[in-house]
């Protein structure tokens, strides 16, 4: 049996007392992982390659510390810009029942066509209605448009309208669904 000092190669596969061998066949097992020379050499980081290791952590730190800085200085508060009317705004008007209640946060689709020469292209814009039961739609197309609008608790409502006017508005009254029995 031989090897390297403190390491034994040994037979395994050997039958237990009275049994037969499975193979005649001799096998070696290595008890652990035998020692290379890299294991025995000890390196250290060239000069060159800690000087530049140092000057990349130092200019990471220098950088970061000045951009805390830029940030760390207090804004001036913005002034919000003033409002400026649109030129043409599309305004709905959503009411409901016998008392023209207005109606809140309802659905306004607003679809048209816009003519191409080669195609023509479709829009849809979506916007909700506020506690008034009135909805804006900013820049507003002329022409034929379809207004559909769907609330909760109230039938849905669609029809085409001519907008004519760049101020235009649209009244839309809802009325309740029939009762299911």
């Amino acid at each position: 049996m031989g090897g390297w000092p403190g390491f034994q190669v040994g037979r395994t596969g050997q039958a237990a007392a009275g049994e037969a061998p499975a193979s005649n066949e001799r096998t070696e097992e290595l008890d652990p992982a035998v020692l290379s020379v890299e294991d025995r050499v000890k390196t250290t980081m060239k000069p060159k390659n800690l000087l530049l290791g140092c000057l990349v952590m130092a200019l990471a730190t220098t950088i970061g510390m000045r951009m805390h800085a830029q940030s760390a200085q207090p804004t001036p508060p913005k002034a919000a810009p003033p409002r400026v009317e649109s030129a043409a705004r599309l305004t709905i008007v959503v009411s409901g029942g016998e008392k023209e209640t207005p109606v809140e946060n309802a659905s306004v689709y607003v679809k048209y066509v816009e003519g191409h020469l080669i195609k023509d292209k479709k829009f849809e814009l979506n916007v909700k209605t506020n506690h008034e039961g009135t909805a804006h739609i900013p820049d507003a197309p002329m022409g034929k448009v379809l207004v559909q609008v769907v609330a909760e608790g109230w039938k849905t409502y669609g029809r085409w309208f001519e907008v004519t006017d760049p101020k235009q508005t649209l009244k839309v009254h809802l009325e309740k669904p029939p009762k299911w029995y």
